[in-house]
Order: C-alpha cells, then structure tokens, then sequence
C-alpha cells in the first residue's frame, strides 16, 4: 500500500488536530498514526490507496476548524502494512 509521511506546522497542537485527521483517515480507508512532535508540529504517517493519500493530504492542508496550518511537508515512503490509525 503506497505509503507517504507528512509533516504539519502552525497551530496544530492542542486544537483536536490528531484526533481531526483520525477520523478523516478513517474515513478514507487510510490507516497510519498521527502523533505529536517535540517541535510543536504533528507528523501524520499514512498508508492508502494514491487517491485516498492525496484526499488526506487535501485534508491535513486545512485541518479541524481551530487549526491553522502554516506548512505541510510530504515525504513518500516504500510500502509499508499498516493496520488501524492511532493517536498518540
């Protein structure tokens, strides 16, 4: 399954933002995780059919209404299995 890492900066922390891209990944049959950085960034690594990554990434450019997003950075990775999407 084509793979891709995304890198997401601005207000991204502490406005429901992981949680937000769950549910969307979810809903696009995409699994991965998204998880919080040091930095104050969120790194969103997700698996899925090409569509369904570049709706994601359509997705994470806007984010949950209190978000603001400032960059976005997407790394495509070698195939990975991945099951579920987390939060952490």
């Amino acid at each position: 399954m084509p793979t891709a890492r995304f890198i997401v900066g601005g207000r991204v922390q502490g406005v429901c933002y992981r949680a937000s891209a769950r549910e969307q990944a979810l809903a696009l049959g995409v699994a991965g995780h998204a998880v919080n950085r040091r930095d104050g960034s969120v790194e969103v690594l997700a698996g899925g059919t090409a569509a369904a990554l570049d709706a994601l990434e359509r997705w994470l450019r806007q984010g949950p209404p209190a978000a603001r997003v400032d960059t976005l950075s997407r790394e495509d990775l070698p195939e990975q299995d991945l099951h579920g999407f987390h939060t952490a």
